[in-house]
């Protein structure tokens, strides 16, 4: 985005001299050489690392007027530009005032100076007269500090508002579903093959633990994304910020958010490391894993109508064939598989950026919240589909189930302690090769009777465990 538009323009000066800028754009002399310099990609930050941003900004004026370090009116006019930005219902309308490309200088000072020159362009036009994107809106901070904790926040806000509410409503989801097929029996599959029954709701519930599991891994990640940088400025020394800074930043932060912020223990580990952020993306590759594992499975479940398993229906939500009338696909599954790789590909590439900490600075910053943050919001509305769209929604094909599950020779399995498993072992294989009722064969082969058989092969008495007796 090379400008706000192709009409007027105007000079910008910064520290290497003067720049050209569209004439209605908020920001100014760095942005700009960002804009020129960085043409790699068309992404830009995400909402939710520019929100965090200004809110840094918001809450840093308010702190250096607390510490007599800013006066009232600027720290009120930076405060102001600050809350305009912020309001929910007109942020979109500035986004183009943040057109700043992930792929930027590693520091993420470019998206720093972006925030500051804007909110500095509208403190101006507030107060009247010149507010300084540096002196003042970036007073007691540096990109270096800032980025680190701009990234903590945002994620820590979308895990709070987005990602763990999704979770427990995919395991709640899940876990209500289970009780509603939990008297239905189906044949349970090893290596895709058939195995002893288990009850669907044990399937279902499996899968509710993994999503549990999951959320909380993520849960665990986060005290350590509340502990900010914030106060470390350029090299985690705190050059430059006045010695409380670090804390009355975390407290008026905690008042601000609701959430409770604190400093960093130790500032040149939070410049340097993204140790935080490269563990929450771990469990989040995790998660990936499970919504994936429980897609395949849908789809597994799915497949036919005809020549597949067909054990369910998932609901049908559009046309699955350009070509084939009448087809129709496993859609949300499908979509959620693909969230699932993109997400692991996200850890991969946090991994790789999280270990870039050379001596006091991590260089890879913009890259890290990026996919961070895309992950967040990937896996947020991939577990509400699914659980909307494809769990809630699923019916079950019981007569598809009964008739595998009668035809199953694996049930014999429940005789092994009575027959031994050769001879067990032996009734299966000829009851596959006959397609025949593994109870028939049992009647035929061993001194039961049936009606002992069939309460030996009952396969809802097979799905509690323990030895048949």
């Amino acid at each position: 985005m090379p400008s706000t538009s192709k009409g007027a323009t105007r000079t910008e000066t910064d520290s290497m001299g003067d720049v050209t800028v569209a004439a209605d754009a908020l920001y100014g002399a760095q942005t700009q050489r960002a804009i020129d310099n960085f043409p790699v990609s068309g992404l830009r930050m995400p909402d939710g690392f520019i929100r965090a941003l200004i809110t840094i900004k918001q809450t840093a004026a308010d702190t250096n007027r607390a510490l007599k370090l800013l006066d009232d009116e600027r720290a009120d006019a930076i405060i102001n530009a600050c809350a305009k930005l912020l309001e929910a219902p007109t942020m979109p309308a500035w986004s183009q005032h943040f057109p700043v490309d992930v792929f930027q200088t590693g520091s993420g000072t470019s998206s720093n100076m972006n925030a500051n020159e804007v909110i500095a362009h509208l403190a101006s036009d507030i107060l009247g007269e010149p507010v300084s994107p540096n002196d003042h809106v970036n007073m007691s901070q540096s990109s270096n500090d800032v980025i680190p904790t701009a990234i903590h926040l945002s994620a820590a806000l979308g895990l709070e508002a987005s990602l763990l509410p999704a979770l427990k409503h995919l395991e709640a989801i899940i876990r209500g579903k289970a009780d509603s097929v939990d008297q239905i029996i189906k044949t349970g599959r090893t290596h895709l093959m058939d195995a002893m029954p288990i009850r669907m709701s044990q399937e279902l519930n499996g899968w509710a633990d993994q999503i549990l599991h999951a959320r909380e891994m993520i849960e665990t990640a986060r005290p350590a994304l509340h502990r900010l940088a914030q106060g470390g400025t350029a090299v985690g020394s705190g050059i430059n910020a006045h010695p409380d800074f670090a804390k009355h930043f975390a407290q008026t932060l905690t008042s601000k958010t609701g959430m409770t912020f604190s400093p960093s223990r130790q500032c040149f580990a939070s410049l340097s490391g993204q140790d935080a952020a490269v563990t929450l993306s771990g469990h989040m590759k995790t998660l990936a894993t499970a919504l994936m594992k429980i897609s395949n499975d849908l789809r597994w479940m799915n497949s036919g109508p005809l020549a597949g398993l067909s054990e369910i229906a998932l609901e049908a939500l559009q046309p699955g064939s350009s070509i084939m009338p009448g087809k129709v696909n496993p859609v949300i599954p499908e979509a959620v598989a693909m969230v699932a790789a993109q997400v692991i590909g996200n850890d991969t590439t946090i991994t790789l950026a999280g270990q870039s900490g050379n001596f006091q600075l991590n260089v890879m910053l913009p890259v890290i919240a990026y996919n961070l943050l895309q992950s967040i919001d990937l896996l947020t509305n991939s577990s509400t589909l699914l659980a909307d769209r494809a769990i809630t929604t699923f019916s079950v094909n019981q007569d598809n189930l009964n008739q595998a599950l009668a035809l199953n020779p694996i049930l014999v399995t429940a005789l092994n302690s009575k027959i031994g498993y050769l001879k067990a072992a032996e009734i299966a294989k000829k009851a596959y090769k006959e397609s025949r009722p593994i109870i028939d064969v049992a009647e035929q082969e061993t001194d039961f009777t049936r009606e002992e058989l069939q309460h030996l092969l009952n396969p809802a008495n097979l799905t509690e465990g323990g030895i048949p007796d």
